[in-house]
């Protein structure tokens, strides 16, 4: 039993904001039916997006709509708001939102009073002031941007295959990703698997007339996978004629035209950042402690240090490692940690409600797994190297086994299971970006080149 009726805030749906409410939600079953406790949580987005299959998502292997994970029907019992959180000032324990009503209404931010919260709204895309990358450059965190992405791609091989200019079939077939991360190295390969499957089906496109490119700006890529596994990466990579460049920046991206720092410049249309995250600007609008990269300073148990009844995890925490023999170090911020903090996070919630000891958040960290497109990939768990069609496979099986709800899985199989029978699809749909700019023209209007002004949307 509670001590007393608790509202419980969680502002983010992703990794940490989804489990950590679901195991609030079960925990507290009770209590929710007897209206002791309620649980808000606060997003952007109705659905949290499983981002180690958008690389798939944008090769076509996984319908988008599987990738995300619907919060209404998952978190039943708790009050979804859709909306941003724009500030906290948790001494006086409120939060305030900005939602779609709120600006439609011109009333400002909604203000939401909690007793308890939760802070897990993730981290968003680190960029640099690079001339041309806020005008030419393309992100890779949402299903939004990987679907964009998948039609860019095929849109630049109709545009190589229409045109009878040389200079801008070389720009359209030049693909050049910045960050030798996750993201950027499963996206290059799911994408370039995609593409050489798609030429066969262009006449006047041949495999070898594009140019794939990845720049990286340390000495190597993949570091969750170890040295051996890196430098194996950049040799399969190297094979499939993908030009890696370690130890080379991207200077700038203007008028097209990607300038690297080793002094080669590739005329481009396709600009892909993935050259990491940073914390939610969220945090900063907070009267919670902060560290130096501006994530919240927590316990091992999962609390913001210093500040009762605040609690974080995931990407937006500074959690410490209490099985690192290092002194002072941090979990890192991944998918494997966030799954597992959420957990402890939420039963630490329950029990520091019902006045009961608090337990230790302690996880080894196990490997890494990455795929490189189909039937590619390496891997090192538990100390152990594989590479090829078994990392490939132990990759789809480990994210199968992680995707949230049996619904999500067996989706996802099924696809999979047809992918492996049928051909693969290479369809653009690219007018899904300006929906209306077919209709705006059909009643005389101009069609906007913007996107709208909430691309997500309901969706």
């Amino acid at each position: 039993m509670v001590k007393e009726r608790a509202r419980i805030l969680v502002v983010g749906g992703g990794y940490v904001g989804m489990y950590t409410a679901l195991r609030l939600q079960r925990r507290l079953k009770r209590e929710l039916g007897r209206d002791e406790a309620e649980i808000t949580v606060v997003t952007p987005d109705p659905y949290m997006t499983y981002q180690p299959f958008l690389p798939e998502a944008a090769a076509g292997a996984i319908s988008p709509r599987h990738v995300v994970v619907p919060l209404r029907r998952v978190l039943d019992r708790c009050h979804i708001v859709i909306g941003e959180v724009t500030g906290i000032d948790h001494a006086a324990r409120t939060a305030t939102v900005s939602t779609l009503a709120t600006g439609e209404e011109g009333t400002g931010g909604r203000r939401i009073a909690y007793d308890e919260l939760v802070l897990a709204p993730g981290s968003v895309s680190r960029t640099l002031p690079i001339p041309g990358l806020a005008d030419h450059g393309i992100g890779f965190k949402t299903v939004e941007e990987a679907i964009g992405l998948r039609n860019h791609v095929l849109e630049q091989m109709d545009i190589a295959s229409s045109t009878r200019d040389p200079a801008l079939r070389d720009a359209a077939l030049t693909f050049v990703f910045v960050g030798g991360g996750y993201a950027g190295v499963e996206a290059l390969g799911e994408l370039e698997d995609m593409a050489r499957y798609a030429a066969r089906y262009y006449h006047n496109i041949r495999p070898e007339d594009m140019k794939w490119i990845l720049v990286e700006a340390s000495g190597r890529i993949l570091p969750e996978v170890g040295e051996e596994m890196g430098r194996y990466t950049v040799t399969e990579l190297r094979r499939r004629n993908i030009d890696v460049r370690l130890e080379t920046r991207l200077e700038s991206c203007a008028d097209r035209i990607a300038v690297l720092s080793d002094g080669s410049r590739f005329p481009t249309r396709t600009v892909v950042w993935t050259a990491g995250v940073k914390p939610h600007p969220v945090l900063a609008a907070t009267d919670l402690p902060l560290n130096g990269r501006g994530r919240l300073k927590c316990t091992a148990e999962l609390a913001v240090d210093g500040a009762a009844h605040a609690w974080a995890a995931g990407d937006a925490a500074a959690v410490p490692d209490v099985t690192a023999r290092e002194p002072g170090r941090e979990c890192a911020p991944n998918a494997q940690h966030a799954l597992r903090q959420a957990r402890v996070l939420g039963d630490n919630v329950v029990h520091s409600l019902r006045g009961e000891p608090l337990e230790t958040y302690a996880h080894k960290y196990a490997g890494s797994v990455a795929s490189l497109g189909l039937h590619k990939g390496v891997a090192q768990v538990y100390g152990r190297k594989l590479k090829g069609y078994p990392a490939w496979f132990m990759h789809r099986t480990y994210h199968l086994s992680r995707v949230p709800t049996f619904n999500r899985k067996a989706r996802v199989a099924a696809e999979w299971t047809l992918a492996g029978l049928f051909k693969r699809e290479v369809v653009s749909l690219g007018s899904l970006e300006h929906p209306r700019a077919e209709f705006e023209l059909a009643a005389g209007g101009k069609p906007s080149q913007d996107p709208p002004h909430n691309p997500k949307g309901s969706s």
